[in-house]
This record gives structure tokens, sequence and C-alpha cells, in this order.
């Protein structure tokens, strides 16, 4: 058993934080580069330059990408072997609460989601969750995710005798019904299998990959490829204009479930894919944010 001091990783996580608001993963940018080449329509590719030089001047400035920056979401792959002094949850909340009243970041949490909508003003409480892994490495992975794509996302309970047809006209229905609202091109985030509320956290622990990397069963991965062409055969475009390139990726994450369901959740993410990870690592526990 190896003991961790939280308050060693406190810079790091509020580091990350800040860095998630005002910086785009390099693989983001690339993707819509690409896209750009591939993109036949005119107003596409000035969407797509649009929102590189959008992220050029949100780097350069230090200014948020987005004005929505999120509700902030961590999923915590905690090593067996190891003892965190003091709370780590309860740190997490304080990084989020300081981070965005130092940086004036938009507070987009309510206390109460229907009676008493009130702004919590420190967009916080976060929405953690947690994974016991072996050993003694911890992962921390961090994503800021917008209201606009979260809300456009859905789950349904599929009859088992849908098959994977039944699974690919439920994505490209839950894509043809969020159109322009998710800000396209999206990352969709695909859960199947499990039960009712596990679904619905594959697909969200599915948009924690890298992007456009691939399923590790290379029957998912074609399927992944299968249903992003699909997608992008819609003609809903960038900010649902028009064009070739509606979504970056499609990430499917599955589990084991009841001979009697077919559980399916798809989570959206909008072009600004905000998320990274901080790892522990094992020997001396050098903290890096990746």
């Amino acid at each position: 058993m190896k003991d961790i001091n939280i308050e060693v990783i406190k810079p790091k996580i509020k580091l990350a934080l800040t860095d998630l608001g005002t910086h785009i993963d390099s693989r983001v940018e690339d993707a819509i580069n690409n896209a750009i080449f591939e993109e036949t329509q005119s107003i596409a590719k000035d969407v797509l330059q649009t929102m590189l030089d959008n992220y050029r001047i949100a780097r350069s400035e230090n200014i948020p990408v987005c004005q929505d920056t999120g509700s902030v979401v961590f999923l915590l792959e905690l090593g067996e072997e190891l003892c965190f002094k003091n709370s780590l949850i309860n740190l997490l909340h304080e990084c989020v609460s300081e981070v965005w009243k130092e940086h004036q970041y938009r507070d987009s949490i309510v206390k109460d989601p229907v009676f008493h909508r009130n702004i919590t003003k420190n967009n916080s409480p976060a929405i953690i969750h947690t994974e016991l892994v072996k050993g003694d490495d911890t992962t921390i992975y961090i994503a800021l995710k917008g209201g606009g794509a979260e809300n456009m996302s859905a789950l349904k309970m599929l009859n088992p005798s849908d098959g994977r047809e039944g699974i690919k006209k439920f994505i490209i229905d839950t894509v043809l019904l969020a159109s322009g609202n998710a800000c396209p091109p999206i990352i969709i985030g695909v859960g199947v299998g499990g039960n009712f509320e596990q679904v619905a956290y594959l697909s969200k622990k599915a948009l924690f990959r890298e992007l456009q990397s691939t399923n590790s069963d290379k029957e998912w991965a074609a399927f992944e490829q299968e249903i992003l062409t699909d997608v992008n055969e819609l003609g809903i475009g960038p900010q649902g204009l028009g064009g070739k390139t509606t979504a970056l990726a499609v990430h499917i994450e599955t589990a084991p479930c009841h001979i009697a369901s077919l559980p399916v959740a798809v989570n959206l993410q909008c072009h600004a894919h905000r998320i990274t990870k901080i790892v522990l690592q094992d020997s001396d526990y050098d903290y890096f944010v990746m």
C-alpha cells in the first residue's frame, strides 16, 4: 500500500482544468484540417477554418474556446494499492471551484434542477465517476462538457433482436435529431450493453478515448467506422450548415448484458473536445499532465 498526498497533485489538476478551457487537443485540430481538405462545400470549409481560427485565438490570448465552459466530469481509475491522504473527491470539487473563480469561467451549475435553479457560483459540484484498477497506478481523466451536445444525447433499451442494425439506426436517429444543436462536427460516444445506468456511463467513458482511436475488438472497430461513414453521409455538416463533416469520430464501449436486454446510449460531444488526463506514475509518483 502506497500513500499519496493529494495536495501534491492539486496544482496539476488546476492546471489541467485551466488549460482545458483555453486549449484544444492537437488531434482535434488535425482532424479538422483533414476535414477542410476533404470538404467540397465552401461554407463548410469556411466554418471549419473559423473553428481553427477560434482555437488559435483562444490559445494565444488565454481565453475560453467557448463561452460554455461546461460541467466538469472526472473519471478516476484508482489503483487498489494506493491510499490517498485526505479526500480526493473533496479536492476535485475544490479545484473546480478555485479555477472557475480565478479565471472567471462561466458558472453553469444550478443547485436544484427544477425548483431552485440558482447558480452555485463556482461551477461545483463536479460529476465524478470512479473505477478500481489493479496495482498502484492511477489516472484522472477530465472533461469540460458543454450543455448543447449533452442535451442531445439519448438512451434506449432495445430488444436483442434489433441487433447491430437497430443500434446503428438509433445512433443515426439521435444525430439527425441533434442536427446543428450539438455544434458539429461532433464526437459520438456510444455505450452498448450493461444495464440502464451502466450503458450511460459507457457512452461517456467512450468520449475519453483518444480521438479517432479504434475499439480493441476488430468487429466493433469496423462497426465504429461504418457508423462514422453513414453519419457523414447525412449532410448535416459543420454547425448544421451542410457538408461532409458531421462527425470526427465514433467511439463505442461495450459490456456484457442480460439475455433479454440490449441497452444503447449515445453521448454527443461538440467539436470543442476538451478532454485530458493526469497520470500518477507507479514508482516515485511523478505527476504530469498528458
